[in-house]
């Protein structure tokens, strides 16, 4: 068996008009179901950012990982991802700590470039000085974690004697680095604690860990990863009928919006066969789960594991016992 993993649930809190529901709703059932999953085993929660959505994708989630922090006591809490060039470095400096504080230091702070257009537009900024704004937030956001007053003259950013108070709880949280451009593990060699990503990670992984070794750095690094969607089932062909086309919604909405941003990320699907055909949905009975996990675990050398765990516009109390069984009949094989 592999060596011991951890095992994060990941979450957008999406509201498509097909299956349209109050958000309120939504965000309290998100609430519920992590505080009552860090009882049954999992180990960290990761919320991830986008903006301008019409399914209402979630763009604040500081605030949501707030919320978490007050609803629970031991699970770990990160962000998959902010994306870093869309904020003032010196807020989130601060909105980190807060959270570190509220939650006794269980926040951790995973961030990436984004690729939206729109977004950037939405925001006045441009999407040309995204890497620009993310190097020189990240150098910030460090300064002030280590407590320094931070005088900073950069070409996005100008700052005059910063300091933050009151300090994180951990000395510093930890920092993640994520993306799917081979720019995102190099800078996540150069500048984070580690790479976050998903899928398919074997090429990128390669060139975060001879970047650290060009740099002189000891050791592989470390990594967080894992599949897009792998849920644990007693009855695959049903669960694939109840959650194909939720997850049929978002890879097509994924395949949209990195096509207007001409990148490619998922190949063209049509129908929740496809999905499954093309190993991006996997619903699996427990003893083959153990196995898919364990050799990916193996082959990328990742110290936690995650996937994506409610589709978009899917009640998140459905997805209870497919939780439930992951607990109970995956997770035990990897502590």
């Amino acid at each position: 068996m592999s060596a011991r993993l951890g095992f994060g649930l990941w979450y957008s809190l999406r509201n498509p008009a097909r299956w349209a529901r109050p958000i309120t709703e939504i965000y309290a059932q998100t609430l519920r179901q992590i505080a009552w999953a860090e009882t049954i085993g999992y180990d960290d929660v990761w919320l991830t950012e986008h903006h301008f959505c019409d399914d209402g994708h979630a763009p604040s989630i500081l605030p949501l990982a707030a919320a978490v922090a007050a609803r629970t006591a031991r699970i770990r809490i990160g962000t998959s991802v902010l994306l870093l060039p869309l904020h003032h470095p010196v807020r989130v400096a601060e909105d980190a700590a807060t959270i570190d504080i509220l939650s006794h230091g269980r926040f951790e702070l995973g961030v990436g470039v984004g690729y939206r257009p729109q977004e950037f537009s939405g925001l006045g900024l441009s999407v040309r000085d995204r890497g620009g704004r993310m190097d020189e937030g990240l150098d910030i956001i460090r300064a002030l974690w280590r407590g320094e007053t931070v005088d900073y003259r950069g070409r996005h950013f100008t700052i005059e004697g910063a300091k933050l108070a009151p300090l994180p709880v951990q000395s510093p949280p930890p920092l993640w680095i994520g993306g799917f451009a081979p720019v995102s593990a190099r800078r996540a060699a150069r500048i984070g604690d580690g790479y976050l990503g998903t899928g398919e990670m074997g090429k990128l992984l390669k060139i975060y860990r001879e970047e650290r070794a060009r740099l002189g750095h000891a050791g592989p690094g470390r990594a967080i990863g894992g599949h897009f969607w792998l849920i644990v089932s007693k009855d695959p062909k049903r669960t694939l009928a109840a959650l194909g086309p939720h997850v049929l919604y978002q890879i097509e909405v994924y395949n949209r919006w990195l096509a207007e941003a001409g990148q490619a990320l998922f190949p063209p699907v049509s129908s929740p066969a496809d999905l499954v055909d093309r190993g991006i949905l996997q619903i699996l009975r427990p003893a083959q789960a153990v196995d898919v996990i364990g050799a990916y675990a193996e082959a990328t050398g990742i110290e936690r594991y995650y996937t994506w765990t409610v589709p978009p516009g899917y009640p998140e109390e459905q997805m209870d016992e497919h939780l439930q069984r992951f607990a109970e009949d995956v997770i035990p094989q990897f502590r």
